[in-house]
């Protein structure tokens, strides 16, 4: 009970943190007069939950203002999210406040920011030959891709400039979330500071964004690629910082000549598709600055599950979304279907049913635990601990003890520690972790080393009387561990699968009462 009561606190503590932290809002408005019904933003909000893509919070901006918000309960407002590659835009504009200041051009080599016992003897000509510009496109030359291998390698930057560039930069379109470390290792290199320090006072600071967070290499150099963790509001607002032609409260944070740069097409990723139109889908329209050209003239800042910072300059829009979705398309779709038609430019009929309509329906959002028909209450575990064989998880032990609320908290031990989570009987039961969760980069040397512990949100059910389904939300990125054990007299099987495995991979851990 002591266990709980602790972890309960914490993650009261750790919430009341983030919400003192939170200053500079947005301004709120209504949506009719901002030339949107708020029936059309329900319709959007009715037609997510219906849909394959699981969100976990929303906020579109309308002429500046808030029109409408919604976090799916456990994820909350002041809670941060891993962004992924969402990440990309906020290393560009790194980019951009380092031209902007002089400390370097986009015509520079990225060879001639590193010494020459870091570089191949001799330099490749394609690689002496890449430019900043040419990283910033995605255009570096490379096939095929080589973050894994630069990102599971000791030394990132020679493990980069050791790999083959087999086209001749700036021709041809490759994702590479190497060529985007490789920003963030020159802006450290030009201006003496990791990219996460030397945004501070030029873009966090000024947006009113605190308690962001960002990954780093084993040389200490933010990842650039992936890694930055956000809150919605503070996607929002870098989005509307753009859509403003970089100008915040009338003070020219970003230029002007860098945001119209930054969010113009520089290269087609398809090139059969030399005039891409509205019928050929979001990730043909064209790339920029480590950020996509979107159908309707619409730029986006894209991260892998649905990260999304959508920014629409003919309607003077910006969504953000969080979420976790198997069909990122799919996801986008939702805000050309839903959202983009109904807009006007003009202030509709006041329509205040409507709008209260709305508020409710954002305030209910949540992703409910799952229940089941059985009950364990005949089967006790309750006091056990289970000591397990070898297995990918590298999970050593699990434990349960029922708690006075008929939550259970679970212990699990690995190589690294042991670890508390509550978990709740129809409820989600939060606390704050060292254990890593599920995460797409987690095979990246120093993945999360140095970062912050992370909140998580736990419930259970029983699906018979001896299977027990435990569901631990890492609230703070898009994904979910889900653990299905199977108590059988003295011995426990354990279904262990992450949610972006979508049922296709499931790590089965056995193990024995001690």
């Amino acid at each position: 009970m002591l266990v709980r009561k602790i972890s309960f606190v914490l993650g009261f503590f750790f919430l009341y943190v983030a919400a003192v932290a939170q200053i500079d809002p947005l301004p709120r408005g209504v949506p009719e007069k901002e030339g949107i019904p708020a029936q059309a933003i329900m319709d959007f909000v009715q037609a997510a939950g219906k849909s394959k893509n699981e969100f976990h919070s929303f906020m579109m901006v309308r002429h500046g203002k808030v029109i409408a918000e919604g976090w799916w309960n456990p994820y909350s407002p002041n809670l941060k999210h891993t962004l992924y590659s969402t990440s990309k835009s906020f290393t560009a504009a790194a980019v951009g406040f380092a031209v902007t200041e002089k400390k370097l051009k986009l015509t520079d080599k990225v060879v001639s920011f590193f010494p020459p016992e870091e570089l191949p003897n001799p330099v490749p000509p394609n690689l002496a030959e890449l430019t900043v510009k040419e990283a910033l496109m995605m255009s570096d030359g490379m096939d095929p891709d080589p973050s894994h291998a630069v990102a599971f390698s000791a030394d990132w930057a020679r493990t980069f400039m050791a790999t083959p560039i087999v086209n001749k930069p700036g021709t041809k379109f490759l994702y590479n979330s190497a060529g985007t470390y490789m920003l963030s290792a020159i802006v450290q290199k030009a201006t003496g500071e990791k990219v996460l320090d030397y945004l501070k006072p030029r873009l966090f600071d000024p947006l009113g964004i605190t308690g962001e967070d960002w990954e780093t290499s084993p040389q200490g150099v933010n990842t650039g690629g992936w890694g930055l963790r956000l809150r919605t509001e503070d996607m929002a607002k870098f989005g509307q910082l753009y859509l403003q032609g970089g100008k915040w409260k009338g003070k020219t944070i970003l230029p002007k000549d860098w945001v119209k740069e930054a969010t113009t097409a520089k290269i087609l990723q398809d090139p059969g598709i030399p005039a891409p139109s509205d019928a050929d889908g979001d990730w043909v329209q064209g790339y920029c600055y480590q950020m996509w050209r979107c159908r309707h003239n619409g730029v986006r800042a894209d991260g892998a599950f649905g990260q999304f910072i959508i920014m629409l300059p003919d309607q003077d829009v910006v969504v953000a979304i969080q979420a976790e979705t198997p069909d990122m398309q799919d996801e986008i779709n939702l805000v050309w279907q839903y959202l983009l038609p109904p807009m006007v430019n003009w202030s509709l009929k006041e329509d205040p049913d409507a709008d209260a309509k709305l508020k409710t329906m954002l305030a209910g959002l949540a992703l409910p635990p799952r229940k089941g028909a059985g009950s364990g209450a005949d089967f006790n575990i309750n006091g056990k601990t289970y000591a397990l064989q070898a297995n990918d998880k590298k999970m050593t032990a699990i434990g349960f003890r029922l708690q006075d609320d008929n939550s259970w908290q679970v212990t699990i031990k690995d190589g690294q520690g042991e670890y508390g989570f509550p978990f709740g009987d129809g409820k989600w039961l939060r606390t704050s972790t060292t254990r890593l969760g599920p995460n797409l980069t987690s095979y990246a040397i120093n993945h999360f080393v140095g970062m912050p512990a992370v909140q998580t949100a736990g419930s259970y059910h029983w699906k018979d009387e001896n299977t027990l389904e435990l569901v631990l939300r890492y609230i703070e990125s898009p994904h979910t561990e889900t653990m299905v054990c199977h108590f059988d007299g003295q011995t426990v099987s354990i279904e262990d699968e992450s949610s972006f495995d979508y049922g296709k991979k499931k790590v089965v851990m056995t193990g024995a009462l001690q």
